[in-house]
């Protein structure tokens, strides 16, 4: 096995339809997406049997699309990779069943990715990662911290006790009347806003590297519950950005401490609520002042993509740990297991 393979990718774990073609790890040749959100935005959510149907869909066309932007035939591939977990079930496994006709009818090796390694591995897409190295990994579904000794090496450290960063977003953004996704909507509206209003941080224990976003999302809603009740006006501005600035402050926090006790040469900021233009800045800042050289996946390679699947799918080649045809979807999939 070569240390170049041309790897066509697949990911649908969530509600993007996704395909790519990466070569060696590094360098995208082709890159589609079939986005949903304006699907769901009419639901407040992604509704995971809709999210499954549409996956059906897109599938045939996105794939299909991917190769002939690359300008290449199944002839030319190496390899399959495929999004094992974790993810919603169902849109899962549209894309491992697909990945597995097209392994079987080209007679390629099938790899398997784990989702989180994914958004991980998209660093490497920009630049080359530094072992050991830290990463923080923020989305609707996941806020973790991972330490990576070496390469394909996962050690997590800290996660979420109970909501996931993204998802405290869209509930404080469905609180105050913003549409879906609600990241974005209160990124940008915290810039019209004041820091005024006094939401709590959770610190959790002195040395843990947990998070915990539940108490701060139930503080908001509490806030705008009581001035409606009593009749006040409430300024959306200024509670997104007093929400946003106890997320930043927790966020930035842990991934410092983190990087600094484990030693490590890099952080990676990745997720997509790293597109969050406040987080990236403090996170910046705050590398900067401690000597930690940070690296942030540009916007398209932050929220759900292939090209970041043909990325991790790269250690996995070099591992040799081809699936079997019997690979299935697993939504609640272990990183470190792997």
């Amino acid at each position: 096995m070569g240390n170049n393979p041309t790897i066509l990718a697949i990911e649908t774990s969530c509600d993007e339809t996704a395909a790519a073609v990466v070569r060696g790890g590094k360098e995208i040749i082709s890159n589609q997406v079939a986005s949903q959100i304006a699907i769901h935005e009419q639901f407040g959510g992604v509704v995971p049997e809709v999210a499954s149907r549409h996956h059906v869909q897109n599938m045939t066309t996105i794939v299909k699309k991917t190769l002939e932007e690359a300008e290449l035939t199944y002839a030319d591939l190496d390899a399959i990779a495929v999004t094992e977990g974790p993810g919603l079930v169902g849109a899962l496994l549209v894309g491992v069943n697909t990945a597995k006709a097209l392994a079987y009818a080209n007679d390629l090796p099938l790899l398997p990715v784990h989702h989180i390694a994914g958004h991980i591995h998209a660093a490497n897409l920009v630049q080359t990662i530094e072992y050991p190295a830290m990463a923080l990994v923020v989305s609707g579904g996941h806020t973790s911290l991972i330490y990576m000794e070496d390469e394909g090496d996962y050690q997590i450290i800290g996660e979420t006790r109970d909501d996931a960063v993204g998802e405290a977003y869209d509930k404080v953004a469905r609180t105050i009347g913003l549409p879906y996704p609600g990241g974005p909507q209160i990124d940008k509206l915290a810039q019209e806003g004041e820091e005024t209003i006094e939401f709590p941080r959770s610190w959790l224990e002195e040395d843990s590297y947990d998070f915990s976003f539940s108490g701060l999302k139930s503080s908001v809603l509490n806030y705008v519950h009581n001035r409606t009740q009593r009749g006040e006006d409430i300024n959306k501005a200024d509670i997104a950005a007093s929400f946003q600035r106890s997320v930043v402050d927790v966020l930035v926090e842990r991934a410092a401490r983190a990087a600094m006790s484990y030693d490590t040469k890099q952080l990676i900021l990745t997720g997509g609520v790293a597109a969050n233009s406040a987080i990236r800045e403090a996170m910046e800042v705050k590398m900067k002042k401690i000597g930690v050289q940070l690296i942030v996946p540009p916007l398209s390679l932050c929220t759900d993509n292939a090209a970041m699947i043909g990325a991790a799918a790269h250690v996995e080649w070099k591992k040799k740990n081809i699936a079997a045809l019997t690979l299935n979807g697993v939504p609640n999939l272990s990183l470190q297991k792997r």
